[in-house]
């Protein structure tokens, strides 16, 4: 009998769970206080039109419009209860917000019931400012008749009410074993649950005929199974740094894809953490195990930004074959230069013996672009590279076509292109490609100094990395703007501070057929070394983050460099 009362209660509160943003009679915003993932609709002139906002970690932020179109817009506007959208709308077009920007890159598919749960690249990780704030026009209510449905949501207090069914286990009538596969019995664990909820989840089989279901994870992550089941009433959970690989790895057994992303996108907080770089290593891997590629990709981001570093430790002698072909096919890799990467790998090969296959060793070679090497270290591989004997004709093909690259006009060579990846520059640092500036901020105030007189200077490039363009130099001056006043003297307005801006002093209107300037702004920490953000420069300018734009932690918010880089690409 008791059983039954305990059935009914959670049949009912269930019943209550209808969508918690509908459209309403009275075209009133429904007040309450906000819910992770939330969204509201600012500065439009009617409820159904305005700025996107996002609820999470308890701001309100807003959505960059970066690949914003009607996709995402729609799927917005049925979150809040309207019947579709109009349109989507870009570039500030409700005005600017303030705080964080919580989503950049947004990618829906259109069938989501909540815009976080689209791909994007992480909470707080964005390189907009907030003149590209997302904005939306949905479609109102029809003319009500008869047959309107209201919706009346009584679901505030849902999760809490399972969560306190979980708690005191009332006539819970189904067991969930816990054991590790490489030990007995008797260090397994039993949680007495309710059949009613594991059943809402097919993946877990639950049949009339089961009395209990066997999860087989280490004995490590038992002590954070009970938060697993309890997000399984209540869609709720606390992540903490110690409990996030164990609930990722559950997530994944039992195919709970939006908890899995969210926690893939947590462990970028451990990535600052580990100087050793064991834990960014162990984390690739994980990944890979359990195919997260968004967790991949933001390991591999982090390993490129830092790659120098990474290369100093003993990690990387642990790297897998799979993680140095993952990082060196990517092109934004930070590194001195292209001939200092060949060395790297050339070490690495050397030091991984006969563990390294032909045909990885092949693949691993084939990903240096040797184009992009200093035309004076192209001649000296003959002769200082310890592999060039023993692979003579990749070399001899690889350094033929470098010197093809460095002499003849690029429209002769482009045409004739197996591979372009090998044309496109990394991120390189060394002289004269690159500047730096540090910059110090006093947290006891708004104003900002530098440990250099001046928050600006400049330096000279080539035009290109080409022979063919060593002598045609361009000046280019680099400028961190620190307040409005800075800004509105060189004639423009700055709606976040500090600014990064790097231009050239003629313009570059003689290369806008021929070659196009990729520049990129990194941020590192000075007394760590740790690279913490990459941007591009749009329009020249790129904005520093802050703590509150970001989203996470700042490792360096008072202490950090500015490096400027060129790079030219041939178009």
């Amino acid at each position: 009998m008791v059983s039954s009362r305990i059935s009914f209660v959670i049949w009912t509160l269930l019943s209550l769970h209808v969508s918690a943003q509908g459209w309403n009679l009275f075209d009133v915003e429904k007040k309450g206080p906000p819910v992770e993932g939330g969204l509201r609709l600012v500065g439009g002139d009617q409820l159904s039109n305005g700025r996107v906002e996002v609820y999470h970690n308890g701001k309100w932020g807003t959505v960059c419009d970066d690949n914003w179109d009607m996709t995402e817009a729609q799927v917005v506007c049925q979150q809040l209860g309207f019947p579709g959208a109009v349109s989507a709308k870009a570039g500030g077009s409700y005005g600017e917000g303030s705080g964080p920007i919580w989503l950049d890159d947004v990618s829906c598919k259109g069938s989501e019931s909540f815009l976080s749960s689209c791909h994007f690249k992480g909470w707080g990780v964005a390189d907009c400012s907030h003149k590209e704030d997302a904005g939306v026009v949905c479609e109102n209510g029809k003319e009500m008749d008869s047959n309107y449905k209201f919706q009346l949501d009584h679901s505030l207090g849902l999760s809490g009410e399972l969560g306190r069914i979980f708690d005191s286990g009332d006539n819970c009538d189904f067991s969930v074993v816990v054991r590790d596969p490489s030990e007995d019995q008797a260090e397994q664990k039993t949680v007495c649950v309710h059949r009613l909820i594991l059943s809402l989840y097919p993946q877990f089989n639950i049949s009339d005929s089961n009395k209990d279901h066997t999860v087989e994870i280490s004995q490590n992550c038992h002590p954070h199974i009970s938060s697993f089941l309890r997000y399984l009433y209540t869609r709720k959970i606390d992540i903490t740094l110690s409990s996030a690989q164990c609930l990722h790895q559950l997530s994944y057994i039992y195919q709970l894809q939006q908890l899995l992303e969210e926690i893939g996108r947590i462990f970028t907080l451990l990535l600052p953490q580990d100087s050793t770089f064991r834990t960014q290593v162990s984390l690739y891997e994980y990944g890979v195990r359990t195919k997260d590629m968004l967790l991949q990709e933001n390991v591999l981001q982090y390993l490129s930004w830092n790659f120098e570093s990474l290369v100093d430790s003993l990690a990387w002698k642990t790297a897998s074959i799979h993680m140095m072909k993952a990082l060196l096919s990517r092109s934004d890799l930070v590194v001195k230069h292209e001939f200092f990467l060949l060395q790297v790998l050339e070490d690495s090969i050397k030091e991984k013996g006969e563990t390294v296959s032909l045909e990885d060793k092949a693949s691993l070679l084939s990903s240096i672009r040797f184009p992009m090497i200093p035309v004076e270290n192209l001649y000296d591989i003959q002769y200082s590279s310890g592999m060039y004997q023993s692979n003579e004709a990749f070399y001899s093909s690889a350094l033929l076509k470098s010197f093809q690259f460095n002499t003849l006009p690029f429209s002769k060579i482009k045409d004739r292109f197996n591979n372009f990846d090998d044309y496109v520059p990394r991120i390189y640092t060394a002289e004269p490609w690159s500047m730096v500036i540090n910059y110090t901020s006093d947290s006891g105030s708004n104003n900002y100094y530098y440990s250099h007189a001046y928050s600006s200077g400049s330096f000279t490039t080539p035009a290109h990395n080409s022979v063919s363009y060593r002598h045609e130099k361009m000046n280019w001056v680099a400028q961190i703007l620190r307040n409005s006043w800075e800004c509105s003297n060189q004639g423009f307005v700055c709606d976040s501070l500090p600014v990064a801006r790097l231009y050239n002093q003629y313009g570059l209107s003689n290369y806008e057929s021929t070659i196009r300037f990729n520049n990129k702004l990194i941020l590192s920490c000075r007394s760590e070394n740790i690279v913490f953000n990459v941007q591009d420069f749009k329009n020249a300018m790129a904005t520093a983050p802050t703590n509150s734009s970001m989203g996470l932690p700042h490792p360096c918010p008072d202490d950090y460099s500015f490096t400027f880089v060129v790079r030219p690409e041939y178009i």
